[in-house]
Protein backbone atom coordinates (compact mmCIF):
# COMPACT_ATOMS: atom_id res chain seq x y z
CA UNK A 1 0.00 0.00 0.00
CA UNK A 2 1.24 3.43 -0.55
CA UNK A 3 1.09 5.93 2.96
CA UNK A 4 -1.23 8.36 0.18
CA UNK A 5 -3.71 5.86 0.55
CA UNK A 6 -7.04 6.79 2.41
CA UNK A 7 -7.96 6.46 5.98
CA UNK A 8 -10.08 3.96 5.06
CA UNK A 9 -7.33 1.96 3.85
CA UNK A 10 -4.33 3.04 5.77
CA UNK A 11 -6.19 2.31 9.16
CA UNK A 12 -7.37 -1.11 8.75
CA UNK A 13 -3.47 -2.14 8.14
CA UNK A 14 -2.72 0.07 11.34
CA UNK A 15 -5.04 -2.39 13.29
CA UNK A 16 -3.50 -5.39 11.21
CA UNK A 17 -0.09 -4.10 12.56
CA UNK A 18 -1.13 -3.89 16.09
CA UNK A 19 -4.05 -6.56 16.87
CA UNK A 20 -2.60 -9.33 14.05
CA UNK A 21 1.18 -9.17 14.12
CA UNK A 22 1.49 -8.38 10.20
CA UNK A 23 3.65 -6.41 8.48
CA UNK A 24 3.14 -3.52 6.30
CA UNK A 25 5.47 -2.19 3.33
CA UNK A 26 4.68 1.64 2.49
CA UNK A 27 5.35 2.36 -1.47
CA UNK A 28 7.24 5.21 -1.32
CA UNK A 29 5.38 8.07 -3.86
CA UNK A 30 6.88 10.56 -6.22
CA UNK A 31 6.14 13.97 -5.73
CA UNK A 32 3.70 14.19 -8.32
CA UNK A 33 1.75 11.39 -6.04
CA UNK A 34 2.85 8.60 -8.21
CA UNK A 35 3.55 5.42 -7.09
CA UNK A 36 7.55 4.33 -7.17
CA UNK A 37 6.78 1.45 -9.42
CA UNK A 38 10.86 0.67 -9.88
CA UNK A 39 10.80 -0.10 -5.95
CA UNK A 40 7.32 -1.94 -6.11
CA UNK A 41 8.62 -4.23 -8.38
CA UNK A 42 12.38 -5.03 -6.70
CA UNK A 43 10.24 -5.66 -3.32
CA UNK A 44 7.56 -8.07 -5.00
CA UNK A 45 10.32 -10.29 -6.05
CA UNK A 46 12.54 -10.35 -3.21
CA UNK A 47 9.24 -10.82 -0.76
CA UNK A 48 6.84 -12.49 -3.18
CA UNK A 49 6.50 -15.61 -0.72
CA UNK A 50 5.84 -13.30 2.43
CA UNK A 51 3.50 -10.66 0.52
CA UNK A 52 -0.63 -11.64 1.29
CA UNK A 53 -1.40 -8.73 -0.86
CA UNK A 54 -1.04 -5.43 -2.33
CA UNK A 55 -3.81 -2.65 -2.06
CA UNK A 56 -3.98 0.60 -3.67
CA UNK A 57 -6.03 3.32 -4.40
CA UNK A 58 -7.44 3.45 -8.01
CA UNK A 59 -7.32 7.76 -7.66
CA UNK A 60 -6.61 9.66 -4.77
CA UNK A 61 -9.60 11.02 -3.22
CA UNK A 62 -7.56 14.60 -2.47
CA UNK A 63 -5.16 15.16 -5.40
CA UNK A 64 -7.05 13.43 -8.26
CA UNK A 65 -3.68 11.18 -9.31
CA UNK A 66 -4.75 8.68 -11.20
CA UNK A 67 -2.48 5.10 -9.93
CA UNK A 68 -0.78 2.92 -12.61
CA UNK A 69 -3.12 -0.03 -11.87
CA UNK A 70 -2.94 -2.26 -14.51
CA UNK A 71 1.18 -2.36 -14.43
CA UNK A 72 0.68 -3.12 -10.37
CA UNK A 73 -2.16 -5.72 -11.03
CA UNK A 74 0.46 -7.09 -13.94
CA UNK A 75 3.21 -7.49 -11.89
CA UNK A 76 1.14 -9.31 -8.76
CA UNK A 77 -0.08 -11.54 -11.22
CA UNK A 78 3.65 -13.06 -11.46
CA UNK A 79 4.17 -13.86 -8.32
CA UNK A 80 0.16 -14.77 -7.87
CA UNK A 81 -0.61 -12.01 -5.44
CA UNK A 82 -4.04 -10.96 -5.00
CA UNK A 83 -4.52 -7.16 -5.63
CA UNK A 84 -7.47 -5.18 -3.91
CA UNK A 85 -8.40 -1.42 -4.99
CA UNK A 86 -9.99 1.23 -3.67
CA UNK A 87 -11.77 2.54 -5.99
CA UNK A 88 -14.47 5.22 -4.69
CA UNK A 89 -12.43 8.59 -5.79
CA UNK A 90 -12.45 6.92 -9.24
CA UNK A 91 -15.61 5.70 -9.73
CA UNK A 92 -18.45 7.42 -11.65
CA UNK A 93 -15.14 9.97 -12.69
CA UNK A 94 -13.44 8.04 -15.42
CA UNK A 95 -13.84 4.40 -16.83
CA UNK A 96 -13.13 2.03 -14.24
CA UNK A 97 -13.76 -1.77 -15.41
CA UNK A 98 -13.73 -4.78 -12.97
CA UNK A 99 -13.04 -7.56 -14.95
CA UNK A 100 -10.54 -5.62 -17.09
CA UNK A 101 -8.56 -4.86 -14.45
CA UNK A 102 -7.65 -8.08 -13.02
CA UNK A 103 -8.31 -6.82 -9.89
CA UNK A 104 -9.23 -9.11 -6.54
CA UNK A 105 -11.42 -7.10 -5.34
CA UNK A 106 -12.46 -3.77 -5.67
CA UNK A 107 -14.35 -1.08 -3.01
CA UNK A 108 -16.70 1.78 -4.24
CA UNK A 109 -19.27 4.12 -2.60
CA UNK A 110 -21.98 5.22 -3.91
CA UNK A 111 -22.22 8.64 -2.47
CA UNK A 112 -19.29 9.38 -4.98
CA UNK A 113 -22.25 9.19 -8.00
CA UNK A 114 -25.09 10.84 -6.27
CA UNK A 115 -26.61 7.57 -4.52
CA UNK A 116 -27.66 7.48 -1.18
CA UNK A 117 -25.29 8.31 1.83
CA UNK A 118 -23.86 5.21 3.81
CA UNK A 119 -24.10 2.61 0.75
CA UNK A 120 -21.27 0.99 -0.76
CA UNK A 121 -20.13 -2.31 -2.32
CA UNK A 122 -17.08 -4.42 -2.25
CA UNK A 123 -16.55 -6.61 -5.89
CA UNK A 124 -15.01 -9.60 -5.55
CA UNK A 125 -13.49 -12.25 -8.09
CA UNK A 126 -14.86 -15.32 -8.25
CA UNK A 127 -11.41 -16.83 -7.88
CA UNK A 128 -10.80 -14.87 -4.23
CA UNK A 129 -12.05 -16.67 -1.40
CA UNK A 130 -12.18 -14.26 1.43
CA UNK A 131 -12.99 -14.86 5.62
CA UNK A 132 -16.41 -13.55 6.74
CA UNK A 133 -15.81 -10.93 9.78
CA UNK A 134 -19.32 -10.83 9.84
CA UNK A 135 -21.19 -14.55 11.10
CA UNK A 136 -25.26 -14.77 11.37
CA UNK A 137 -27.65 -15.34 8.72
CA UNK A 138 -25.37 -16.44 5.24
CA UNK A 139 -26.62 -13.57 3.48
CA UNK A 140 -23.95 -11.82 0.46
CA UNK A 141 -22.60 -15.28 -0.32
CA UNK A 142 -22.02 -15.73 3.12
CA UNK A 143 -19.39 -13.02 2.90
CA UNK A 144 -21.28 -10.97 4.64
CA UNK A 145 -23.97 -11.72 6.87
CA UNK A 146 -26.69 -9.35 7.51
CA UNK A 147 -30.63 -8.59 5.84
CA UNK A 148 -29.78 -6.52 2.71
CA UNK A 149 -31.01 -3.02 2.55
CA UNK A 150 -32.71 -3.62 -1.04
CA UNK A 151 -34.23 -0.37 -1.87
CA UNK A 152 -30.96 1.25 -0.86
CA UNK A 153 -29.38 -1.32 -2.88
CA UNK A 154 -31.24 -0.23 -6.05
CA UNK A 155 -30.78 2.94 -5.98
CA UNK A 156 -27.26 2.90 -5.76
CA UNK A 157 -27.37 0.88 -8.72
CA UNK A 158 -29.52 3.12 -10.62
CA UNK A 159 -27.14 6.06 -9.62
CA UNK A 160 -24.60 4.43 -11.24
CA UNK A 161 -26.12 3.50 -13.99
CA UNK A 162 -27.55 6.73 -14.47
CA UNK A 163 -23.72 8.39 -13.93
CA UNK A 164 -22.28 5.73 -16.44
CA UNK A 165 -24.09 6.25 -19.01
CA UNK A 166 -23.22 10.27 -18.94
CA UNK A 167 -19.90 9.15 -18.45
CA UNK A 168 -18.17 10.59 -21.63
CA UNK A 169 -20.09 13.68 -21.74
CA UNK A 170 -19.54 14.84 -18.51
CA UNK A 171 -15.60 13.94 -18.37
CA UNK A 172 -15.21 15.78 -21.65
CA UNK A 173 -17.16 18.89 -19.90
CA UNK A 174 -15.74 19.09 -16.97
CA UNK A 175 -12.06 18.81 -18.38
CA UNK A 176 -12.48 22.00 -20.24
CA UNK A 177 -13.95 23.43 -17.06
CA UNK A 178 -11.18 22.61 -14.96
CA UNK A 179 -8.67 23.70 -17.12
CA UNK A 180 -10.13 26.83 -17.14
CA UNK A 181 -10.17 26.76 -13.53
CA UNK A 182 -6.60 25.67 -13.59
CA UNK A 183 -5.32 28.73 -15.78
CA UNK A 184 -7.40 31.39 -14.43
CA UNK A 185 -5.82 30.57 -10.34
CA UNK A 186 -2.57 30.46 -12.33
CA UNK A 187 -3.21 34.03 -13.86
CA UNK A 188 -3.90 35.34 -10.54
CA UNK A 189 -1.73 34.24 -8.41
CA UNK A 190 1.99 32.98 -8.26
CA UNK A 191 1.19 31.80 -4.83
CA UNK A 192 -0.68 28.70 -6.06
CA UNK A 193 0.97 25.52 -6.91
CA UNK A 194 -1.22 23.01 -8.97
CA UNK A 195 -0.63 19.14 -7.28
CA UNK A 196 0.62 16.39 -9.64
CA UNK A 197 0.50 19.06 -12.77
CA UNK A 198 2.53 16.54 -14.67
CA UNK A 199 0.86 13.27 -13.30
CA UNK A 200 -1.95 11.49 -14.78
CA UNK A 201 -5.02 13.11 -13.01
CA UNK A 202 -8.78 12.83 -12.82
CA UNK A 203 -10.57 15.41 -14.67
CA UNK A 204 -12.80 17.25 -12.24
CA UNK A 205 -10.18 17.68 -9.83
CA UNK A 206 -7.89 20.59 -9.09
CA UNK A 207 -5.37 20.96 -5.77
CA UNK A 208 -3.84 23.58 -4.85
CA UNK A 209 -0.96 24.66 -2.58
CA UNK A 210 -1.35 28.31 -1.71
CA UNK A 211 2.06 29.26 -0.58
CA UNK A 212 2.04 30.96 3.01
CA UNK A 213 -1.55 30.59 2.89
CA UNK A 214 -3.39 28.13 5.40
CA UNK A 215 -5.80 25.73 3.91
CA UNK A 216 -8.48 26.38 6.98
CA UNK A 217 -8.54 30.06 6.45
CA UNK A 218 -8.78 29.64 2.76
CA UNK A 219 -11.89 27.27 3.44
CA UNK A 220 -13.15 29.63 5.86
CA UNK A 221 -12.97 32.88 3.26
CA UNK A 222 -13.96 31.40 0.05
CA UNK A 223 -17.02 30.18 2.03
CA UNK A 224 -17.59 33.63 3.09
CA UNK A 225 -18.15 34.11 -1.07
CA UNK A 226 -20.65 31.17 -1.28
CA UNK A 227 -17.81 28.90 -2.49
CA UNK A 228 -17.46 25.19 -1.16
CA UNK A 229 -13.84 23.84 -1.28
CA UNK A 230 -12.03 21.20 1.13
CA UNK A 231 -8.60 20.78 2.49
CA UNK A 232 -8.81 17.44 2.01
CA UNK A 233 -10.84 14.29 2.95
CA UNK A 234 -14.34 14.83 3.99
CA UNK A 235 -13.86 12.57 6.12
CA UNK A 236 -10.85 14.52 7.85
CA UNK A 237 -12.81 17.56 7.79
CA UNK A 238 -12.70 19.47 11.55
CA UNK A 239 -9.11 17.50 12.27
CA UNK A 240 -6.18 19.26 12.18
CA UNK A 241 -3.21 18.80 11.16
CA UNK A 242 -0.85 18.74 7.79
CA UNK A 243 -2.70 16.52 4.89
CA UNK A 244 -1.10 12.91 4.79
CA UNK A 245 -0.97 12.73 1.46
CA UNK A 246 0.84 15.44 0.56
CA UNK A 247 3.36 14.98 3.57
CA UNK A 248 3.77 11.47 1.90
CA UNK A 249 4.22 12.90 -1.06
CA UNK A 250 7.63 15.06 0.31
CA UNK A 251 5.60 18.33 0.85
CA UNK A 252 6.59 20.52 3.91
CA UNK A 253 4.52 20.66 6.60
CA UNK A 254 3.69 24.32 6.27
CA UNK A 255 2.86 23.17 2.07
CA UNK A 256 0.54 20.13 3.46
CA UNK A 257 -1.44 23.04 5.74
CA UNK A 258 -1.81 25.34 3.02
CA UNK A 259 -3.72 23.00 0.30
CA UNK A 260 -7.25 23.21 -0.96
CA UNK A 261 -8.99 20.72 -2.98
CA UNK A 262 -11.70 22.00 -5.24
CA UNK A 263 -13.67 19.79 -7.26
CA UNK A 264 -16.45 19.75 -10.13
CA UNK A 265 -19.50 18.21 -10.71
CA UNK A 266 -22.66 17.61 -12.17
CA UNK A 267 -23.91 20.78 -10.81
CA UNK A 268 -20.76 22.84 -11.72
CA UNK A 269 -21.27 25.66 -14.33
CA UNK A 270 -19.16 28.63 -15.91
CA UNK A 271 -20.84 30.82 -13.97
CA UNK A 272 -19.26 28.72 -10.75
CA UNK A 273 -15.63 29.13 -12.43
CA UNK A 274 -15.99 32.83 -12.74
CA UNK A 275 -17.44 33.17 -9.55
CA UNK A 276 -14.36 31.27 -7.89
CA UNK A 277 -12.13 33.33 -10.13
CA UNK A 278 -13.77 36.31 -8.94
CA UNK A 279 -13.10 35.76 -5.09
CA UNK A 280 -10.30 34.14 -4.79
CA UNK A 281 -8.06 37.08 -4.56
CA UNK A 282 -9.47 38.43 -1.56
CA UNK A 283 -9.39 34.89 0.07
CA UNK A 284 -5.44 34.92 -1.02
CA UNK A 285 -5.08 38.32 0.81
CA UNK A 286 -6.93 37.43 3.66
CA UNK A 287 -5.02 34.08 3.81
CA UNK A 288 -1.78 35.37 3.70
CA UNK A 289 -2.47 37.92 6.29
CA UNK A 290 -3.46 35.24 8.78
CA UNK A 291 -0.52 33.79 7.92
CA UNK A 292 0.06 29.55 8.52
CA UNK A 293 -0.77 27.93 11.93
CA UNK A 294 1.54 27.63 14.27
Amino acid sequence: SAATDHHAAVDPLDWLVTHEGAEVMWAPVSHEGEIDLLWLKETVANNSSQIAFLSFMWANNETGVITNLQDIVQLAQEFEIPVHSDAIAAFGHMRVNFKESGLSTMSISAHKVGGPIGAGALIVSRASKLESIIHGGGQERGMRSGTMNAPIAKAFALAAEITLSELNSETARLEKLRDRLVAGVRAITPVAVLTGSNANRMVHNAHFTFTGCSGDSMLFLLDQHGVCVSTGSACQAGVNGPSHVLIAMGRSEADANGCVRVTLGKNSTDEDVDHFLKVLPKAIEGALRAGLPG
